[in-house]
């Protein structure tokens, strides 16, 4: 079963640090018993020692009775007395020690017993007339007490001597496994251990020679992509015969491969368009000029009639040739807008350095009847631009303004500007009749006016020549109006 290296790490450490556990926890148990047995050990060799002191000290006593009984000294008969509290001592100390053996509880009571006999005995020699038959009567006698309290402190001794070996062979084997556990699980925590680091440094040795590589492939990915985003670059800056020589199997081969293909078709398309957009100059020029000239002819023609036959011409005809110059006029209108139209936008002019403010009001001053007011709001921008391209927007909202007021004489025109941080809003709104909102968009299309032709002379194309500058210049524009409250075209325009 293939397992995970994270999985594998986690595993050997749950199962070091179960070991270790494990190994503690017994560790801990051999020790408690090591102790235990240890201390049992201590008592067993206590009781026995207290047992051999109790035995040397009836011995004692009945030795300091036989001299005091032979020798008849004082001498004896205090030793004698000294040696009675601590026979009496010593047999609470072996109580006091055997408490948890109800065995040897039992033979003490007895020795206990006996203990009292035999010294109520030999202390009654005090009373007792020293003589040598009775002296010898006594010992006699005294001997076969002290031999039976010997023989039972002999059964303590030798039952404490059978528990002493038990408890030695017990602490035996704890003082001897417990070191060996000890250094068996630690040896085996650091096999795991050392088997982990291992891993661990294998793993980290691989993931140090993975990230080389990565860093490697990520830096040649990344001077290949800088060069794909210089392609893109010039590109957007016009140069479409550029490529990339990019031979690489992969997906930034495949795009490179793609891109060059992008530019190979971009530079075919595009040197198409520019001999189209040549062409379309050329005819513009041409169909301007052959379409102008007839004009020009029937309109000199009806100028001659109009001069030469001035006396002869009816008040009618005098209108219905009038009627002709206006239309041959606003003909003449209409060609020239349609050659501005094909041309706005594309030509390639300078930019400069334009003071909204000072443009507006000199298209004003051109466009704008000397009857209306015109209120420049401060602050109007300083632009980097084109001026003949923005010119020609002021020019054609100002003047639509004016020409399309309901009243001549007292028009009110607003001009105003507001940094939206990339670009500029400009805002020009009038007091004229306004713009039903279903004409809004109507109004930007080719050839449409909102007007009788024969109340106000208009091509139709003024706004959308002004649609088609501000979107080659990445604006927008829009009107908001309502008939009867006055109109406000509101265009963006970029500051750079």
């Amino acid at each position: 079963m293939n397992l995970k290296l994270n999985t594998q790490i986690r595993l050997g450490f749950l199962i070091a640090v179960g070991v270790l556990l494990l190994t503690s926890v017994a560790s801990w148990y051999s020790i408690q018993q090591l102790g235990f047995y240890t201390r049992q050990v201590e008592r067993s060799y206590q009781i026995v020692q207290r047992t051999d002191n109790l035995r040397m000290y009836v011995r004692d006593a009945q030795a300091q009775a036989r001299s005091f009984l032979l020798l008849n000294d004082s001498l004896y008969l205090v030793e004698f007395q000294q040696t009675v509290p601590k026979a009496n001592d010593m047999l609470t100390d072996l109580r006091q020690l055997t408490g948890d053996n109800p065995r040897q509880q039992q033979r003490l009571d007895t020795i206990g017993k006996a203990l009292t006999e035999v010294l109520t005995y030999l202390g009654d020699w005090r009373a007792e007339r020293t003589s040598s038959t009775r002296a010898v009567r006594q010992l006699i006698s005294g001997d076969k007490r002290v031999d039976t309290l010997r023989i039972l402190l002999s059964r303590v001794r030798d039952a404490e001597d059978e528990l002493l070996v038990g408890r030695r062979e017990r602490q035996d084997i704890y003082q001897n496994t417990t070191p060996v556990a000890i250094v068996l699980s630690a040896l085996l925590a650091a096999i795991i251990v050392l088997w982990l680091f291992t891993r661990i440094g294998r793993e980290l040795r691989a993931n140090e020679r993975l990230q080389t590589e990565l860093t490697t492939t990520n830096e040649k990915v990344a001077r290949r992509i800088q060069i794909i985003e210089a392609l893109a670059n010039r590109v957007v800056a016009g140069e479409y015969t550029v490529r990339i020589s990019d031979q690489e199997q992969d997906s930034l081969g495949n795009l490179a491969s793609s891109l060059n293909h992008m530019t190979e078709t971009l530079d075919a398309s595009f040197t198409s368009l520019q001999t189209r957009n040549r062409e379309l100059d050329q005819f513009a020029y041409v169909a301007s000029h052959d379409l102008k000239a007839p004009l020009r002819g029937v309109l000199t023609v009806v100028k001659w009639i109009e001069d030469e036959l001035s006396q002869e011409i009816s008040p009618q005809l005098h209108q219905y040739l009038g009627m002709i110059k206006g239309r041959l006029q606003r003909l003449e209108d209409l060609i020239n807008g349609l050659l501005a139209y094909a041309r706005a936008g594309r030509a390639d002019r300078p930019r400069e350095q334009v003071t909204v403010r000072e443009l507006v009001r000199e298209v004003a001053e051109l466009v704008v009847p000397p009857s209306f007011a015109v209120a420049i709001q401060e602050p109007l921008p300083v632009l980097h631009t084109d001026r003949l391209s923005l010119e020609q927007v002021f020019t054609n909202l100002l003047s639509n303004a004016a020409k399309y007021h309901h009243r001549p004489a007292e028009g009110h025109l607003t001009i105003s500007a507001l940094d939206l941080g990339d670009c500029y809003e400009f805002r020009i709104r009038d007091d004229g009749p306004g713009i039903a909102p279903q004409f809004h968009q109507k109004i930007f299309l080719m050839f449409q006016t909102l007007r009788d032709r024969d109340t106000a002379e208009s091509t139709g194309i003024g706004l959308s020549i002004v649609k088609r500058i501000i979107e080659e210049q990445k604006g927008t524009i829009r009107v908001e109006s309502a008939e009867g409250q006055g109109s406000t075209f509101i265009f963006t325009w970029p500051k750079r």
